[in-house]
């Protein structure tokens, strides 16, 4: 019966994890729109951050239980997740459809932080400037972004307010959004908890790296709330938003969750990212753009094959 704990802890993880991101959107979001907050800065901020906070969440009890590699794979992982296996089922749902001034702006500033994040790994230790140095680039490319959207609106703009549109109906008043996001950073605790247990003792069993066990369970398993809300916007016939979800979500993986996690514990790469997971991300990153940029976004064709292409990945991760 032992052997099925870990089981049972990382089943219960997700669901904290999902149920707890759900809350701290909504709560967050009634927050930000109570105190009179732009829905372009809700958008670009506090929905890309409430679907991250999962990532995060699990990144710093990981780094905090001395299993850094699990860290670093989650984000890695989770990015990788984000675009072939979030965008790629989204796009076979409804298609995708990008402006290439979004893919250009909001695509551009994804690569500048992948490439700055893959720079600053090259050290093989994330340390605390490092991390500093990510925020501040992370609080810059929002200003220069917001200032844009504000004296020129325009299809990245009216994006990110339809990404707060999309969270749905939220908590109203003060009491109740309070009460959602406690509820939210509870569950997303003890999951994160669940989670990070159950993955370490998964990875001792079958013998595999925890980086491994970060690259794919753990980051699958954060990536959730952004797969379900991108299904649900999917269905509701507002696949673009998933894209905007995305590009967010994956400048914030790499920039607040690492970043903000190595000013706390500065985190060792592990040699397999450095080496490869690292680049894939990267050339994923490119193919998003360059799929985004020329076909105008993505088809249901190229769907198929991003998530032919995820299962493809993990496949070679577990078998190596």
């Amino acid at each position: 019966m032992e052997q099925f704990i870990p089981y049972l802890q990382i089943i219960g993880g997700l669901v904290l994890l999902t149920a707890g991101g759900e809350f701290i959107v909504r709560g967050a979001v009634g927050l930000a729109l109570l105190m009179g907050v732009s829905k372009i800065i809700v958008g670009l901020t506090v929905v890309a951050a409430g679907t991250s906070a999962p990532e995060f969440v699990v990144s710093l009890n990981a780094a905090l239980a001395g299993s850094g590699d699990i860290a670093m794979g989650n984000v890695v992982g989770s990015n990788i997740a984000n675009i072939l296996l979030i965008l790629g089922a989204t796009a076979v749902l409804k298609p995708i459809a990008a402006s290439r001034t979004m893919v250009v702006r909001d695509g551009g500033t994804m690569l500048l932080g992948t490439v700055l994040f893959i720079g600053l790994c090259m050290f093989g230790v994330v340390e605390r400037w490092a991390g500093a140095v990510m925020l501040l680039v992370l609080a810059a490319i929002w200003y220069f972004t917001y200032q844009h959207d504000k004296k020129s609106p325009g299809d990245a703009s009216h994006l990110h307010e339809e990404e707060v549109d999309e969270v749905g109906e939220v908590p109203s008043g003060w009491l109740k959004p309070i009460v959602a996001t406690v509820i939210g950073i509870v569950a997303l605790t003890y999951g994160a908890d669940l989670l990070v247990d159950g993955g370490v003792s998964v990875a001792r069993q079958f013998g595999v790296s925890e980086a491994v066990i970060g690259l794919t369970l753990v980051a699958f398993g954060t990536s959730l709330p952004e797969l379900a809300a991108s299904i649900v916007a999917a269905f509701r016939g507002h696949s673009d938003v998933a894209l905007g979800n995305v590009v967010g979500s994956n400048l914030l993986n790499l920039l607040v969750i690492i970043g903000g996690v190595s000013l706390i514990a500065p985190i060792a790469v592990p040699d397999q990212i450095l080496q490869s997971d690292l680049w894939i991300m990267l050339a994923v990153t490119i193919l998003l753009l360059v799929v985004g940029y020329f076909l105008r976004g993505v088809s249901r064709i190229t769907g198929i094959v991003f998530v032919l292409a995820y299962l493809g990945y993990v496949a070679s991760l577990v078998t190596a």
